[in-house]
């Protein structure tokens, strides 16, 4: 048993080792293309072993992406706690997003499953659907709580602002990708910091 799995049972932890092996191939390569073959070279299980543990490859797919988002949450939303101005809290979102790369390797977990999933994996496509609605619904909740703290100006749209984050933020990541730079995603960041400050309440100032 691995350092860190103290408290799982064997068969435990070897579930969670194939986890960790099997996200980022399915991030990189997507639910269709990604084979077993893959899967057991990377785990150095049997297929047999890897479908102890597991259903079918659909199931794993499904648990991989679970814990790939998990994992990617966990890194965006950690910083946040100790920021009290809600505008600073969104700023520091968007700054998480950009600054820090992917805990799981092939890039944006939420963006590749969505577009891998569009017309292949329906359960794959509900459950990054259900990802993009807790990503609007945790950045909706920082709007309303600053507004209601004053530090929000009245009259902003909660879920307006969220979407325009996301989309922001997500359309500047496929250019990054595309172009092989950051400027895109740099830009996204600077626009976006100057649509925040925008919806700031003076007094907060």
């Amino acid at each position: 048993m691995r350092e860190g799995d103290a408290g799982l049972t064997k068969g435990e932890a070897t579930r969670l080792f194939i986890l960790e092996q099997a996200a980022p191939i399915f991030n990189r390569r997507g639910y269709t293309a990604c084979s077993i073959q893959e899967l057991m070279d990377a785990t150095g299980l049997e297929k047999g072993g890897i479908y102890r543990h597991f259903l079918n490859k659909e199931e794993l797919a499904v648990e991989a992406f679970r814990y790939a988002l998990s994992k990617s949450v966990k890194t965006r939303t950690e910083r946040l706690e100790g920021i009290p101005n809600a505008v600073d809290k969104l700023k520091r979102a968007v700054s998480v997003f950009v600054e820090t790369p992917s805990v799981i390797d092939g890039g944006c977990v939420l963006m590749n499953t969505a577009i891998d999933s569009d017309d292949g994996n329906p359960r794959l496509r509900e459950l990054a659907l259900e990802a993009l609605n807790g990503w609007q619904n945790r950045l909706a909740k920082i709007v309303i709580a600053g507004m209601r703290a004053g530090e929000i100006r009245s009259g902003v749209k909660p879920r307006q602002l969220a979407n325009t984050i996301i989309a922001t933020l997500e359309g500047a990541l496929m250019m990054s990708r595309l172009q092989r730079t950051q400027s895109a995603l740099r830009d996204a960041q600077t626009t976006l910091n100057g649509v925040l400050e925008g919806v700031r309440c003076p007094k907060s100032r």
